[in-house]
């Protein structure tokens, strides 16, 4: 007599057996080679089943993205100095030793200190200055309880554009605060695969954000 047991704990992919028999005659031994084939057919036609559409998908891909920029050949130095940069607002280039401390402000921060922060992963949120305080409220919002999202108005928008969102050598100038591609963006670079220093704190720096 033998006991198979199969067990599958919550989360895994493979089950355990257990199996305990209690006699060596050869009809057992094949009663036995027969369980553990179908447990193996079982398990792998479980795996198969499983083996797509198990990744958790960043984003939503109903969302058109096809409006975001990409820049290459970003040069990273640390400079003292203030920075011509060629986009408007940066999206990376020679930047300062300190990065931007992540958060809300109320006021313009420095290109050279924001591009630090994107190398670290950051998405830095750079909104018209002339949006409403409902608007900025809406804005402000995507950075709480975030630790690489950066806020700050920007002086030099085209009076069309309520904020242009930023990531290290990507950018999505947009036309309202509801537009769902702003979730997309913050969704997909914060701490994104883009940045080449991912991981790295954007505290502890410069800058006492206002939350």
């Amino acid at each position: 007599m033998f006991i198979v047991t199969l067990q599958r704990p919550r989360g895994e992919r493979h089950a355990a057996i257990s199996i305990c028999w209690h006699t060596e005659t050869m009809d057992g031994m094949r009663h036995l080679t027969a369980a553990l084939l179908v447990i193996g057919l079982a398990a792998c036609a479980s795996d198969s089943s499983n083996s797509t559409g198990s990744a958790e998908q960043i984003g939503d891909p109903k969302v058109d993205m096809s409006a975001v920029e990409t820049f290459d050949g970003l040069a990273r130095n640390h400079v003292d100095s203030t920075v011509d940069y060629a986009q408007s607002p940066p999206v990376g280039g020679d930047h300062s030793g300190q990065w931007q401390n992540c958060g809300v402000y109320d006021a313009p921060v420095a290109n050279e200190n924001a591009v630090h922060s994107m190398e670290h992963g950051a998405v830095w949120l750079a909104y018209n200055p002339g949006l409403t305080a409902d608007q900025v409220e809406t804005v402000r919002a995507f950075a709480r309880n975030q630790t690489h999202v950066l806020v700050s108005p920007y002086s030099g928008l085209a009076e069309s554009e309520a904020l242009v969102a930023n990531a290290w050598g990507t950018q999505l100038r947009l036309q309202s605060v509801d537009d769902p591609r702003l979730a997309e963006f913050v969704a997909l670079y914060q701490q994104g695969p883009q940045a080449p220093e991912l991981g790295v704190t954007c505290s502890g720096a410069k800058g006492e954000p206002i939350e």
